[in-house]
């Protein structure tokens, strides 16, 4: 499922229309970002928790050159389900 066929899907199940169902969308996803940016989380209840990952920084090899490069610390958006999502998932 994409963006697009998420709308229409939350436009059918809410009873809004699809440009309203649009900004639902794009106000959730907008605050998540901002969050996150901030670094903090969001836990959603029953759903999952969505937070910032650091990596610190390491070695890696190029593998055009074979060379061995340093790939900066950074951080990363992950997403950790919660028990029950997980169960309704997998049954």
């Amino acid at each position: 499922m994409n963006k697009s066929e998420l709308i229409v899907a939350l436009a059918e199940k809410t009873g809004l229309g699809k440009k309203e169902a649009e900004g639902v969308i794009n106000a959730f996803t907008g605050i998540i970002e901002k969050e996150l940016k901030s670094d903090s989380k969001v836990a959603i209840s029953g759903f999952g928790t969505f937070e910032v990952s650091k990596r610190k920084e390491r070695e890696g090899i190029n593998p055009k050159t074979k060379e061995a490069i340093k790939i900066k610390a950074s951080k990363a958006p992950k997403f950790k389900p919660a028990k029950s999502f997980k169960e309704l998932i997998n049954s």
